[in-house]
């Protein structure tokens, strides 16, 4: 199993793909630290991989507030006594129109839950993935912002672009110390954020050169890869798993 002995944290976690990468992850061989709003959510995914012979804790919270990170990395230490990896998946699309229209607080929200969230978990994370020597730390980035730009989703893009330059940095600042820092780029995925329209669906499966979404699992796989072994020569990179949006322009 790819993460045998290794303790992973994972932000956004009580639904889509944080809770398709918790239940990967433990199946992984990974002990798991599970963190989102959603208390009851949690605890059910926690009872879910418990039953399954996993081991996984959850505190919830919101990731705006900078203490919840501190304390999600306490509790993964004194649970496990070590923090090996994290998954930093927690994120929201926020209100879509143009710029001229977009109010300031839906900006500073999106950039709040995206962003500086991500800024409070690494440096929080950070110190504690030094004492392994060989951490890993992930950020779901996005396409949108990176390679295309979607009318309506400026404050996302502007979040998510954000994150592949927080990766790159901390790829380079802490590289010698043996962390390795990455990017998730998803496509469309099939989690609650995208809603339940199936004409929707069907318009954004029609964006990607596979034709389809992608499930949960499929996401999950790609960050189990970027926190594994088998990944200890990628940092600093913005890894898409797209389904070839990236590439189709029919």
């Amino acid at each position: 199993m790819h993460l045998t002995g290794k303790t992973i944290l994972i932000t956004g976690a009580s639904s889509g793909i944080g809770a398709a990468a918790a239940k990967l992850f433990s199946a992984e061989g990974a002990n798991v630290v599970l963190g989102a709003r959603r208390r009851e959510l949690l605890e059910a995914h926690v009872a879910d991989i418990t039953a399954m012979g996993g081991q996984a804790t959850a505190l919830a919270g919101n990731v705006e507030d900078e203490d919840y990170h501190a304390s999600l990395v306490s509790h993964a230490l004194e649970h496990f006594g070590h923090l090996d990896g994290a998954f930093n998946n927690a994120g929201i699309t926020g209100d879509l129109g143009p710029i001229h229209d977009m109010s300031s607080e839906n900006w500073n929200t999106v950039i709040s839950v995206n962003l500086t969230s991500a800024f409070f978990a690494a440096k929080h994370q950070i110190p504690a993935l030094l004492e392994t020597g060989d951490g890993s730390i992930i950020f779901t980035s996005s396409f949108v912002g990176h390679t295309i730009g979607l009318p309506g989703m400026g404050a996302y893009a502007a979040a998510k672009a954000g994150l592949i330059g927080l990766t790159q940095i901390l790829a380079t600042e802490y590289g010698s110390a043996g962390l390795r820092a990455n990017a998730l780029l998803p496509g469309g995925t099939l989690t609650p954020m995208a809603g339940d329209n199936a004409d929707f669906h069907e318009t954004v499966a029609s964006l990607h050169a596979l034709k389809r979404m992608a499930a949960p699992e499929e996401i999950a796989q790609a960050a189990l890869f970027l926190l594994s072994d088998a990944a200890s020569f990628v940092t600093g990179t913005a890894l898409l798993a797209d389904g070839g949006n990236s590439i189709h322009k029919l």
